[in-house]
């Protein structure tokens, strides 16, 4: 793979020679140096000069895209499939505003098996996944999970509480309730060999794979060989499992022939929006379903839409997440690099194709109207926000006099105790939404006592030189403060406000519009006016103004707390010889706290199995030599 060099690339509307005929990924910038759009092509050439056209010819997301860029710069590579990895990691790494984006506010939960545990457990987990842990769904509800669970343990009764609870009750050498009521085998007190729990962890594997036949037949033949043998109350238990596995499989939907496994997309869209609902069938049964907003800012027709839906769905998936069939509503553009391109990614081959008739037409019919009755629901939520957030960033600009609405704000916020650990936040709102993703924390490295305006002068000086000497850069891995603000708000008064404003004049950013709210009156100060400006209490733009100062103390409060925190910790544990990191980490997570460590005695340390006998001492004799 070639790139052109940086010093050397082509301004906007290069000229054609300039431009290779082969395949690979291009990328517009922005005045600010920023990626704002991020495409593939066959031939660089013949892509790029499509956007070079008469303006009132482009559509009119594209011409909006041309008008922002103020460059194009290429990366050639070897093959399209090539190209293809190429634009996703880069639109991954820049977030491209002009590339279509998955919008998934919410984070879906799935059945767990904790398989790299000595004693796995289930348990329901939201978020990313880790390895050694076995996933199942998503699911759209987390009781859904639950209701299943609680069936299973009935049958497989591994496991659901927390190391913690789990170590106490070995301790203890007495079981918790749910050994009681048989939902679980009670690994703590050694009720179960480790091979026979081992059994039970794959037999529920197994079913939550889909291959519930085969458990059923087992379960059914201990029962009968259990009644044959005369022990009636081990077949009435068994019987009673059988009950609750079929339970189980009743609550998953039977959608296909068992051996079939595949996802399934279902679309509606309008002009700025589309709402997918995906379905995961596993052995035939809906196994789980997550539905996600596209937001439209490239102009594609349905086929291209499907393909990036595809691409950003997939993608980044690890390969067993990856089936082997995806069913779409209508084909993607491209279709076989795309199938190319998953199948690399998965290992082996992948099949991408819209269902024509039978069973999976009706499921895909299914998922369509699932995706439509979500995207009315998403449509009337967000008409109803958005209408708020856009009257307050009106109101917001015309109570301070700014030359456009502020769509980013940023509020900085200083926290110490005393003058120790004094430290910094910077909070992000952009469209009136808080953007966490550029949220950043500051340490005050210059100064020993406690001084909030030469704080504030320094975080705002670290800032702004960052943003500086990254402009200058150019687009670069690694950028964090890139954008500017269109409002810069300050947490204080008129002495604040003077600090800020001499930063940046003397940083030459005198054009950041700037202002500071005071916790007192509420008053809102201005550069250049002697006066506070009174927004009305009732006002939606003090409101806004309100929500992200008072966003920026939280974020400033927390980080302080945690450096306290780390700092009263290290204090105690630290000095302990043999006591790592993990270990100080276990420690504190078993017990709670620093002062329930010191009310144990000496033999409970050792009691402990994780934590070597000298090691134990050592931590008993440490902790009261501090006491």
């Amino acid at each position: 793979m070639s790139a052109v060099n940086p010093n050397e690339v082509a301004v906007l509307k290069p000229e054609r020679g300039a431009i290779p005929e082969g395949p690979g990924s291009y990328q517009f910038f922005d005045a600010e140096g920023r990626v704002i759009y991020v495409g593939k092509a066959k031939s660089l050439r013949s892509r790029l000069s499509n956007y070079f056209a008469p303006p009132h010819t482009l559509q009119d997301r594209t011409r909006q895209m041309v008008e922002a860029a103020v460059r194009v710069e290429w990366i050639q590579s070897s093959n399209e499939v090539e190209a293809f990895f190429l634009e996703f990691n880069l639109i991954k790494q820049h977030k491209p505003r002009f590339n279509i984006r998955l919008k998934d506010d919410k984070s879906y939960p799935y059945l767990a098996v904790t398989l790299d545990e000595e004693w796995p457990r289930a348990m329901v987990l939201r978020g990313k996944k880790r390895k050694g842990v076995k996933y199942y769904g998503p699911f759209a509800h987390a009781y859904a999970i639950r209701e299943t669970l609680d069936l299973l343990l009935r049958t497989f009764p591994i496991r659901t509480c927390t190391d913690s609870k789990f170590d106490r009750h070995v301790k203890l050498a007495k079981p918790c309730l749910y050994a009681h009521i048989e939902k679980c085998a009670a690994p703590c007190v050694g009720d179960i060999s480790r091979l026979d729990y081992d059994v039970l962890v794959q037999e529920l594997l197994q079913f939550l794979d889909g291959d519930s036949a085969a458990i059923l037949a087992r379960i059914e033949q201990r029962m009968l060989t259990a009644a044959n043998d005369l022990e009636f109350e081990l077949a009435a238990r068994l019987r009673d499992q059988l009950g609750s596995v079929r339970k189980a499989i009743e609550r998953q939907q039977m959608v296909g022939a068992s051996e079939e496994d595949y996802d399934l997309l279902g679309l509606a869209d309008d002009e700025l929006e589309a709402s997918v609902q995906l379905f995961y069938v596993r052995k035939g049964r809906v196994m789980g379903r997550k539905g996600v907003v596209v937001d439209k800012v490239e102009d594609l027709d349905q086929p291209g839409l499907i393909a990036r839906i595809v691409e950003m769905l997939y993608a980044d998936l690890p390969p067993e997440d990856i089936p082997k069939e995806i069913l779409v509503p209508f084909e993607p553009e491209d279709l076989a690099l795309y199938e190319e391109f998953l199948g690399l990614q998965r290992g082996n081959k992948v099949t991408i194709r819209v269902p024509q008739r039978g069973g999976k037409r009706a499921l895909m019919q299914t998922a369509e109207l699932n995706a439509k009755e979500s995207f009315a629901r998403h449509k009337l939520k967000r008409a109803s926000d958005h209408n708020a957030r856009a009257r307050a960033l009106v109101a917001l600009q015309t109570a301070l006099d700014l030359p456009e609405a502020p769509l980013r704000i940023e509020c900085f916020d200083i926290s110490n105790l005393m003058g120790t650990e004094i430290v910094g936040s910077m909070v992000v709102m952009e469209d009136g939404l808080p953007k966490r993703s550029e949220y950043r924390r500051f340490k005050i490295k210059t100064l020993d006592g406690q001084d909030d305006f030469a704080s504030m002068e320094e975080v705002l000086t670290r800032r702004f030189r960052n943003y500086l000497r990254e402009r200058d850069e150019g687009a670069k891995a690694g950028k964090r403060f890139s954008y500017p603000p269109n409002l810069l708000l300050i947490d204080g008064g008129k002495g604040q406000l003077n600090v800020v404003a001499r930063v940046l004049e003397d940083l030459g950013l005198s054009d950041i519009n700037l202002a500071s709210l005071a916790k007192r009156f509420e008053e809102v100060y201005r550069p250049g006016k002697s006066e506070p400006i009174r927004i009305p209490r009732d006002s939606e733009a003090l409101y806004l103004l309100q929500q992200v100062r008072d966003e920026a103390h939280r974020f400033a409060i927390t980080y302080h707390r945690t450096l306290r925190d780390k700092k009263m910790t290290k204090s105690v544990l630290d000095d302990i010889v043999g006591l790592g990191p993990t270990r100080r980490t276990r420690l504190l997570k078993e017990f709670g706290s620093v002062k329930k460590l010191r009310e144990l005695q000496e033999v409970d340390l050792l009691a402990l199995t994780w934590l070597p006998d000298t090691v134990a001492k050592a931590t008993y004799a440490g902790l009261h030599a501090r006491a």
